[in-house]
């Protein structure tokens, strides 16, 4: 299922080593080249130096939450900049959600997601804009 990711740069971060591995298995048919993240501090040194297309963002992460690594990928930039972020939380509460959107980010998950709608949301995010 190549569709819109192929070639396409996805930087994924969560500190729990299953769901890391579930999303990169998920998206290892997909043609997009992944690298991936289990703490904020590294999610932000790999943001600042790779050009990713687009960063699924856990909420919750060590060292540096996953609030202030959007906050750093959104710093300096117009509203609509990339990378896309789709940020993803095991919580429920609307205030994260609120916040998230505060920030810029351009989609958020409640944990647990099926992956079919994952693969959606990157799907829809990454799709070639018609100018």
């Amino acid at each position: 299922m190549p569709g819109n990711l192929e070639g396409k740069s996805i930087l994924v971060v969560d500190d729990d080593p299953d769901i890391l591995t579930a999303i990169s298995t998920g998206l290892s048919d997909t043609g997009a080249k992944l690298e991936t993240a289990s703490d904020g501090n590294a999610a932000a040194q790999l943001a600042e130096t790779g050009e990713f297309d687009l960063v699924i963002l856990d909420v919750m992460l060590p060292q540096k939450s996953g609030f202030l690594v959007l906050e750093k990928l959104r710093q300096g930039k117009p509203r609509g900049a990339g990378p896309k972020v789709v940020m993803i939380t095991g919580n429920q509460g609307k205030r994260h959600r609120q916040y998230a959107e505060a920030l810029g980010v351009d989609d958020y998950l409640n944990k647990p997601f099926r992956m079919e709608r994952l693969l959606e949301t990157l799907e829809k995010l990454l799709a070639p804009r018609d100018t």
